[in-house]
């Protein structure tokens, strides 16, 4: 490597592709966006075309780009110890979640510094670079993780439909003594019911860990599509009836609209007809209101604050959680 030339990551730099490569993602993808990402941008000599790059041996690739990040980091933070025990625990910890072939665990075996990436990380990082900073200190990750509720390693995906679930599913979970960030539940909406199939076809292809699937009562065709090519240990859960709102407690519904609306309208609330759908009812309400208009997400975020307790789940919510749990 004494022949290479290059010019050196700055600190923003190292910590975005350290944040890439420890974030819920393919693997392969993840390792060659951050690795490419250095030669094409910072070496200087030899000089390479990006489709050379494209068509590097992962070793090369790999042993190239970790010369430049662990070189950048001698600059920022000099006679840094290595302890290539973080390096082996992110290596177990994809090889556990994704299915991996021989290339692949090339881009693994890599001595980045990452003693040397924990000193330059700045305060209140994401998620995964605080579980990064904790596996370079415990002695048992495992249990550490769930203590501090850092989310990883992660060893369940849930894929549903929408942004209400996103947002709402982890706190009926929390509520319910399932925290989704200590137990490594990793949460996707896929924006849609065909897109949930698509999601699931892709990830039940790559992923070692249960996959969790949640749809509306209307996505009886996408259950079916879905079902052939559902693995030994991922479960389907289609809501009894209408879609996720629908099945939201009315008196959390009723708390969050007086919460919403309490400096703005002062008149009772009319009885609209429920009979179209709860997102339908809201949609009318809000413009007869001539508050604003109805958006999914910040009523769910409106909704969230509202929770206070067991009594603002409901028994369809309490179901899906003990099916997730029991997986």
């Amino acid at each position: 490597m004494e022949e290479i030339k290059f010019k050196p990551l700055d600190r923003d730099r190292i910590v975005i592709g350290v944040d890439r490569l420890t974030r819920f993602k393919e693997t392969e993808s993840k390792y060659l966006r951050v690795f490419k990402d250095i030669l094409i941008n910072n070496l200087i000599s030899p000089k390479y075309k990006k489709s050379e790059i494209d068509e590097m041996d992962y070793s090369v690739l790999k042993d190239i780009a970790e010369h430049i990040i662990n070189s950048s980091l001698e600059i920022l933070v000099p006679n840094a110890a290595q302890d290539l025990v973080i390096n082996k625990r992110l290596a177990e910890y994809e090889k556990t979640l994704f299915k991996l072939n021989p290339e692949v665990e090339k881009l693994l075996d890599n001595k980045i510094n990452y003693s040397a990436v924990i000193k330059i990380i700045p305060d209140n990082p994401p998620i995964n670079l605080k579980w990064l900073i904790m596996l370079s200190k415990s002695g048992n990750p495992e249990a550490d993780s769930f203590l501090h509720a850092l989310h990883f390693p992660i060893k369940k995906l849930v894929i549903c439909e929408g942004i209400t679930e996103e947002i709402l599913l982890p706190e009926f979970a929390r509520i319910l003594d399932y925290d989704f960030d200590k137990y490594g539940v990793h949460l996707i909406s896929a924006g849609g019911k065909n897109q949930v199939v698509r999601m699931f076809y892709k990830f039940a292809e790559i992923l070692k860990i249960p996959i969790f699937i949640l749809l509306d009562s209307d996505a009886a065709k996408n259950y079916n599509e879905i079902l052939p090519r559902l693995r030994s240990g991922d479960k389907i859960y289609i809501l009894e009836h209408g879609e996720f709102e629908d099945i939201l407690p009315s008196a959390l519904i009723e708390k969050t609209l007086a919460y919403s609306i309490a400096n703005i309208s002062s008149t009772p609330r009319e009885d609209f007809d429920r009979s179209g759908g709860m997102v339908h009812y809201l949609e009318e309400y809000f413009r007869h209101r001539g508050v604003h208009e109805f958006k999914k997400a910040d009523f769910a975020q409106a909704l969230k604050l509202n929770i206070a307790g067991p009594e603002d789940v409901s028994d369809e919510f309490k179901n899906i959680i003990s099916v997730l749990r029991a997986m």
